[in-house]
């Protein structure tokens, strides 16, 4: 492999001295109903490139000086642009050419918009090709740094300290959702993004403007393509498939892309502790149509249905924990299964009307409607034993008998919930002054049913729950007369419907401070909310919530930009933050708060003569009104009274570049350091206190092979706090799970691309086809997601087993596009 691969780690001792005297200018063309167009040469003095099948162009220019680029197309009149940039500036200009007029225009000092907002952009084509177990944009996601997950089996993440509820996503300025009842990884089966759609990905971790929704933590913004010509994306492999299909009308006016795809997490779920007759089933179709009405008036309908059927039936476990000195081991037997079924539909119509060059509007109509069952019985009989030294799990191999019992857990849940939306978007750039606003409805309608109790018997008695004033059970050696009651026991009914109103106004200017560019925003949010349906009415809630940026570019030879941003973020509660632990809707709780302070610094420079960004970010939050809770793998139970306060700090990093001539690749580092004060009994660590997270993308080439390609894919975080048995107070049990360790890598053979064109007849008309080789978990790491807590009768001990994550698991993928 490359060599450049040993400077990765050396970046911090060089990576801050730059040489070059080059700028760039990349974009997208588009003509004047906003398509891109393929193929236009872009030039200056000589120096020429195209743009691709996206109308995606990138130039080098000289720096420092004034220097003209064309635009020219067989179809479209002459463009040219006159721009000055400084050393290593990247200019991001998206020209709009039409059939009717040439166009001349000068442009002396600019800079990325999305840089000084503070957005990371994620590359599409690096979204494909980075191996993991979960393949995607979150598989991206989770090494940048500020987010965090230990759950390969999961597309949830976690950012700076919030958990899975506080990130906002929106697929072409739509907002989506998760399902409601997900309690493990392996029953997600897909994220809602589907990757051969997707043309832009942006991604902020806090910070963010006022036309951002109301949510505590991050941002993730996609945009869905355009076609503009046919096309077919396939991929294959162990894990599942999936089919794209771009369509064009002949008039250009209607365009349409649709993915189906399915896949099957046997592969991974087998390689766990337990083992288990495990047959699911994830598949989901998505479309997106486009229309062009006229020059100003553009339609669009993103539609979805999922079905994601989840049969488990655990036969048995096997765990080894404990010390050198003292292993130990549970083993599990298990009867029954688990039977889920998840099946959602979306969809949502989007149009946008030019009025004026200057004035633009937006209307957004969306229905998300979910059906959702869980349903299980499963019994366990389990036996806990000191083992011989060689850490043998062998039942027949356990010399001493610590616990022996049985457990059987129940449910039936079912939900059903319906989210309709209706929201109106308006742009006015106004002497130049940009101007942002829109207001929003939001109608939630929520029909729920739980029932799940747990019964435990150890020693050949049943355990009753703590917190019941029953008679003492001192069984087995006096008789117990009170009743028998399940450990554990939630039952309720709730029909809820929340009405919600939402808007905001933001403004952007860019100006100077002397010589220095600088760049303002402020705005604010509003909601208004209330929860009827249940026993109890809840009354209206109102939140405001001002936010701000400024940007700064100092006029130094070093391409830097200064950012300050932050505000108040409020999240008013969805219908898993209204439920308390015994499955009771409260609806008057409240909206969690947070003064959220961001300072970054970012920094483009040469290395290699090749162009690199390093991104430094320090940020505090403080959060009121928290409504604490708890996290099982991915199940988030909530206490709902908003007796906390808590903080959140830290540090991050990122430095990406060519490490190896034309592959982007990045070093990630993240310090969190996030604490809880509930009820005044002093500050502990929250469940998503991740203190420290390394992570590392790179790709790389066989120099003398560029078509065998390698991509890894490794990520390092410290251990999660291990939450604590039932009924268990919190304060009493801080320990921490074991650091979490995973390197996934990618072996890929290129047989066609731009630079390889197939001589087969049979492949003529394919513009990509490769085979790749993944290994997930490379070093076969053992990584635990939570605890099982397993009862001593004898020491009254209860002893924290970790539950287990995937091991080495091997994967083949085709993939082609026509």
């Amino acid at each position: 492999m490359n060599k450049n691969l040993l400077f990765v780690f050396l970046f911090l001792s060089i990576g801050f001295i730059s040489f070059a005297q080059n700028a760039r200018v990349k974009g997208v063309i588009l003509d004047e109903i906003n398509r891109p167009v393929v193929d236009v040469n872009v030039s200056y003095s000589g120096n020429v490139t195209q743009s691709n099948s996206n109308g995606f162009f990138e130039i080098s220019i000289p720096s420092n000086k004034k220097v003209t680029i064309i635009f020219t197309h067989v179809s479209q009149k002459m463009m040219s642009m006159t721009v000055s940039l400084k050393p290593n500036e990247i200019f991001v200009f998206n020209p709009v050419m039409n059939s009717y007029a040439e166009q001349m225009g000068e442009i002396i000092v600019s800079a990325n918009k999305k840089r000084v907002q503070g957005i990371t952009i994620v590359d599409q084509s690096t979204i494909k090709k980075i191996p993991g177990a979960n393949a995607g944009i979150e598989n991206i996601l989770k090494t940048l740094p500020g987010v965090n997950s230990n759950n390969e089996l999961s597309t949830q993440y976690a950012v700076r300290g919030g958990n899975y509820d506080e990130n906002l996503v929106y697929v072409n300025e739509i907002e989506v959702y998760r399902p409601f009842l997900i309690r493990s990884g392996q029953q997600e089966g897909l994220s809602f993004t589907n990757t051969d759609l997707v043309q832009n990905v942006d991604f902020s971790t806090g910070g963010f403007q006022a036309k951002f929704g109301d949510k505590l933590s991050s941002v993730l913004d996609i945009t869905y393509r355009k076609p503009t010509k046919f096309g077919a994306a396939f991929e294959a492999s162990f894990l599942g498939g999936s089919v794209a299909v771009d369509a064009v009308s002949k008039n250009k006016k209607w365009s349409a892309i649709t993915g189906v795809r399915y896949r099957n997490n046997s592969l991974l779920v087998n390689s766990q502790d337990t083992q288990t007759n495990y047959t699911p089933s994830y598949t989901d179709i998505q479309t997106n149509i486009n229309y062009v009405a006229s020059a100003k008036w553009q339609w669009s309908f993103l539609g979805a249905i999922s079905q994601n059927k989840y049969l488990y039936e655990p036969l048995t476990r096997e765990t080894k924990f404990g010390t050198v000195d003292k292993p130990m081991a549970l083993a599990v037997y298990y009867e029954g299964q688990e039977r889920d079924k998840y099946d959602t539909y979306f969809g949502a119509i989007k149009t946008t009307y030019n009025v004026s060059p200057d004035f633009t509007l937006k209307f957004i109509g969306s229905i998300f409607h979910t059906q959702e069952q869980e349903h299980y019985d499963i019994l366990a009989q389990y036996r806990l034993g000191e083992v011989d030294g060689d850490g043998s799990v062998v039942l027949q191999e356990v010399n001493y008998t610590k616990g022996i019992g049985t457990q059987l857990n129940h449910a039936r849940n079912d939900l059903d919930a319906l989210i309709v939306n209706a929201e109106v978007k308006g742009i006015y750039n106004w002497q130049e002054n940009l101007l942002e606003f829109g207001v929003k409805y939001t109608r939630e309608s929520i029909r729920d049913r739980v029932a799940e109790w747990e019964m435990i018997d150890s020693a050949g008695f049943s355990v009753n729950p703590p917190i019941v004033n029953l008679p003492k059970n001192n069984q087995p050696y006096e008789p117990y007369t009170g009743p028998l009651l399940p450990y554990q026991n939630v039952r309720a009914i709730n029909f809820n419907t929340i009405n919600r109103f939402s808007g905001y106004a933001q403004w952007s200017r860019k100006g100077y401070l002397g010589s220095n560019e600088v760049w303002y925003n402020a705005g604010a949010r509003f909601q208004d909310w209330s929860v009827s349906g249940g026993i109890v009415e809840g009354k209206n809630q109102f939140v405001f919530s001002p936010r701000a940026q400024f940007a700064l570019k100092p006029d130094w030879d070093m391409d830097m930009v200064f950012r300050l941003s932050g505000g108040v973020y409020h999240q008013p509660p969805f219908y898993r933050e209204l439920r308390d632990p015994s499955g009771e809707v409260l609806p008057n709780t409240k909206a969690q708060q947070s003064v959220h302070v961001v300072l970054s610094n970012d920094y483009n420079f040469k290395m290699w003569n090749r162009p690199f960004k390093l991104v430094s970010e320090l940020y505090y939050k403080s959060l009121s009104d928290v409504n604490v809770y708890t996290i099982d793998n991915v199940r988030i139970r909530y206490i709902a009274d908003n007796n906390a306060k808590a903080y959140a700090q830290g540090l991050d990093l990122r430095l990406n570049g060519e490490f190896v001539p034309g592959t982007e690749s990045w070093f990630s580092f993240g310090y969190l350091k996030t604490e809880e004060n509930y009820e005044g009994k002093g500050y502990i660590a929250r469940p998503t206190d991740q203190r420290l997270k390394f992570a590392l993308l790179f790709q790389d080439y066989m120099p003398n092979i560029p078509s065998i390609k390698l991509y890894l894919n490794l990520v390092y975080n410290t251990g999660l706090p291990g939450g604590s048995p039932s009924y268990a107070d919190p304060y009493l049990y801080q320990n921490r799970l074991n650091d979490y360790r995973r390197a996934d890598v990618g072996f890929s053979k290129v047989f066609i691309d731009n630079n390889r064109v197939s001589k087969s007849r049979l492949f003529k008309d394919f513009k990509e086809l490769s085979l790749g080789f993944e290994i997930f978990n490379l070093f076969d790491n053992q990584n635990a997601i939570t605890n099982t807590w397993v009862r001593d009768v004898y020491s009254k001990n209860q002893y924290a087993i970790p539950n287990y994550m995937t091991s080495r698991v091997f994967n083949i993928k085709l993939s082609a596009r026509l």
